[in-house]
């Protein structure tokens, strides 16, 4: 299962980074292939300063070894060893009008001493960050979310609805990082669902994210905005920052395994705010976000 998920990543890294690169028509991304002294390594790709991507990452990696004491802990296993594998991805589009947007899809397995897979799981997901709402844009996003997951299992999609935005959730600001998406962690095998049936759902809905995206893209990166709409979308970039650093499980994952820091920190933007006490105006469109963020709504 790892080398046939490890194996369907790359291919997806490849569709993913050439549609962007053909969307954009400016900017490359920069490879970097980079291995782990305890096992592994991954295959980063960035692209920074383009027509319509100010900066963004679709990596992979493969990283295994013993698993570090803080993570036994977590997990409440002793003298284990681990793999984890996957594809993860942060865009930030040049325009406040384009929409924030992140993906991560992965695969893990827990072996004991003599080397018996003693645990395995799928998760990941995919959620969207606007700076202007246009409610449109979050409904076709939530609709291809739905269409993935309903070729599987009804209840996923509300399940996995739920579960983002509960996940992406700016405890200390007491909002939304955005619109939300799916949110999946654990698909372990079960009487209804072994790992292959996981394996078919992660890959579906890894399949369905350019079709969620893009046509958000192309419809947003020509309309006109001018620096106070920059401004907010540094703001709004602030809290993106802080929900990373302060709450992203796969952040502090990557941290606590001495993950590549250059690839764990490529999802920061590269131009951020933080004004002091700052509130939107009242009735304005940056308000309008603010209240559907505090309060997230069902799309479909």
């Amino acid at each position: 299962m790892k080398d046939k998920f490890y194996s369907y990543i790359q291919t997806l890294q490849d569709n993913i980074t050439s549609k962007l690169e053909e969307i954009d028509g400016k900017a490359k991304f920069q490879e970097d292939i980079w291995k782990r002294s305890e096992g592994g390594g991954g295959r980063t790709r960035v692209i920074e300063n383009g027509a319509v991507f100010e900066k963004g990452g679709v990596n992979i990696s493969a990283v295994h070894g013993e698993l570090p004491k803080s993570m036994q802990q977590y997990f409440g296993v002793e003298n284990a060893d681990f793999f984890a594998c996957g594809l993860s991805l942060v865009l930030h589009p040049k325009s406040p009008m384009v929409p924030t947007v992140h993906a991560n899809w992965r695969y893990f397995e827990m072996y004991d001493k003599d080397g018996n897979v003693i645990d395995q799981w799928f998760g990941g997901g995919q959620d969207l960050t606007p700076y202007y709402l246009f409610e449109e844009d979050g409904k076709h996003f939530h609709t291809i979310c739905k269409k993935a997951c309903d070729a599987h299992n009804p209840e996923f999609y509300f399940n996995y609805k739920k579960r983002c935005d509960k996940y992406f959730w700016n405890t200390h600001r007491n909002e939304a990082r955005g619109l939300g998406g799916l949110f999946f962690d654990y698909c372990k095998a079960t009487d209804t669902m072994k790992m292959e049936d996981w394996y078919n759902f992660v890959t579906e809905v890894g399949n369905s994210f350019l079709e969620a995206y893009i046509p958000i893209v192309l419809k947003r990166k020509a309309l006109s905005y001018d620096q106070k709409h920059r401004d907010w979308q540094e703001i709004r970039r602030g809290r993106y920052v802080e929900f990373n650093l302060v709450h992203d499980k796969g952040t502090l994952f990557g941290l606590k395994t001495n993950g590549r820091i250059e690839s764990i920190l490529m999802s920061l933007p590269p131009h951020v705010q933080w004004k002091y006490d700052h509130h939107p105006e009242k009735g304005s469109k940056e308000e309008k976000l603010i209240q559907v963020l505090e309060n997230p709504i069902n799309w479909v």
